[in-house]
C-alpha cells in the first residue's frame, strides 16, 4: 500500500531533505505533502487525505506541539498518526510530545532506515 505523507517543517530545504530521505528509505510513499507550520498544515489536513504526518517542532505561525495538540482535539483528524521530527530530542520533549498524542519521534540527524522503521511503526500501530 502507498502512502501519503504530510512534511510540515519551515524549512523548504529541511521539508526537501525528509522527502528526499524518504525516498532513498524505500518507504512505499505515493506522495509527499508539504506544509511550512502547523496552521498550513491543519488547512491541507481538512481538505486532503494523509495518511501520516512527520512534523517539525519549532515553527512559525503555529509551532509542532499545537499542530499535534489541535489534531488530537479533531475528532476528524485525530486518527492520522504523527511523527515528531526535531533536532530537540530531550527527555521532557519527546515525553511532551508523546503525551499530547504524537505516535513517534526521531531526533535529526536521522537515517533513511531510522525513518521507514519509525513510519511503519506507526502505521502499523494506526491500524
Amino acid at each position: 500500500m502507498a502512502y501519503r505523507v504530510l512534511v510540515v517543517d519551515d524549512s523548504p530545504v529541511m521539508r526537501g531533505f525528509i522527502r528526499r530521505v524518504i525516498a532513498a528509505s524505500g518507504f512505499d510513499a505515493a506522495e509527499c505533502l508539504e506544509a511550512g507550520d502547523g496552521e498550513q498544515a491543519l488547512a491541507r489536513l481538512r481538505v486532503e487525505h494523509v495518511d501520516v504526518i512527520l512534523t517539525d517542532i519549532n515553527m512559525p505561525v503555529m509551532d509542532g506541539e499545537e499542530l499535534i495538540r489541535q489534531i488530537a482535539g479533531d475528532e476528524r483528524l485525530r486518527g492520522i498518526p504523527a511523527v515528531v521530527v526535531s533536532t530537540d530530542a530531550t527527555k521532557v520533549r519527546v515525553e511532551r510530545m508523546i503525551e499530547l498524542g504524537a505516535l513517534g519521534y526521531l531526533a535529526k540527524p536521522f537515517s533513511p532506515e531510522a525513518l521507514r522503521s519509525e513510519l511503519e511503526r506507526v502505521l502499523g500501530s494506526a491500524a
